[in-house]
């Protein structure tokens, strides 16, 4: 590869994270022209084709996809020279992107600013961001750290995204409290399959628990409503209209005189909450004080 440019790896990186030419342009802020323009570029260097035709946009090659997982190499060594060098000259300082979801902003942002205090030289900047669980990943494309969350069992992350483990929440059963079950420890699935659901919508990690507990008693779930908000569903729940999956340590905070909580028997029942970012980013000294800092903040949230 004479005369190889490296310096234009990153529009092949996006392409394949973002999937067009279009969302490429309005990330990088360039034009799409210019973006295909870098990517004919790359492609004469490179001597084979990087991307190919598809309907009225393109999608990378085999040779393509290999040399974007390349760029991620290439970008993240990059940023260890840069990082360190920064971190010579001024210490660890620069701003931090974090977006999260909200019931982990209510159970480790407090927490977590507190301890940023010690690093004055670090400029924390927050998203709020409630997504899918397939969703988490590509926000790392913007975001310099996303905490996001899976059910139990789901396979982990892996390839050009980096995660760190913060904790393991217990789901418990959210119950109102003249509930003919609100004085029970512990209720089976039998117990509560049946019952009126207040869920999250499809596809969120704690509805996949909610589908395997139907799956493993055959009894499809009755769900009356479906929010994203974790404080509507324990008011839902408070006023009788259903019971509900919730986040032990996040709900357990507001439980008391408003609803019970009973741990689900039968079934391993809990979330992941997870850090995901991009490994060039996870070398930034800033970077890497915010994760070790949420790291400390979930194990004292969980002792």
């Amino acid at each position: 590869m004479v005369g190889f440019d490296i310096a234009l790896l990153p529009v092949l990186r996006e392409l394949a994270e973002r999937g067009s030419v279009t969302a490429v342009a309005a990330a990088t802020h360039r034009t799409p022209s210019a973006v295909s323009q870098q990517l004919r570029t790359l492609q004469r260097q490179a001597g084979v084709p990087l991307v190919e035709r598809v309907g009225r946009g393109v999608r990378l090659t085999a040779d393509g996809r290999a040399l974007a997982d390349m760029a991620t190499g290439v970008a993240t060594a990059l940023a260890t020279v840069e990082s360190a060098w920064s971190e010579h000259l001024a210490g660890v300082s620069g701003t931090v992107d974090l977006a999260v979801f909200p019931s982990a902003a209510e159970l480790l942002l407090p927490g977590l600013l507190t301890r940023m205090r010690e690093h004055p030289g670090i400029v924390l900047e927050l998203s709020d961001v409630d997504v899918s669980e397939g969703e988490f990943a590509p926000l790392t494309a913007d975001h310099d750290v996303v905490i996001g969350h899976r059910p139990d069992g789901a396979r982990r992350l892996d390839g050009a995204v980096e995660t760190v483990a913060l904790l393991r929440e217990p789901l418990d059963v959210a119950l109102p409290l003249d509930h003919p079950l609100a004085d029970r420890e512990r209720v089976g699935i039998e117990d509560v399959v049946d019952e009126t659901w207040i869920g999250v919508p499809e596809d969120y990690p704690i509805d996949r628990v909610l589908i395997a507990m139907a799956a493993a008693s055959d009894t499809p779930p009755s769900v009356a409503f479906r929010t994203i908000h974790l404080p509507v569903i324990e008011n839902l729940v408070a006023a009788g209209h259903g019971i509900a999956l919730v986040p032990r340590y996040t709900s357990g905070t507001r439980a008391a005189g408003r609803f019970r909580l009973a741990t689900l028997a039968d079934v391993r029942a809990g979330r992941r909450i997870e850090a995901l970012t991009r490994p060039d980013r996870a070398v930034r000294p800033a970077v890497r004080t915010v994760l070790e800092a949420l790291v400390a903040e979930a194990r004292a949230v969980t002792t």
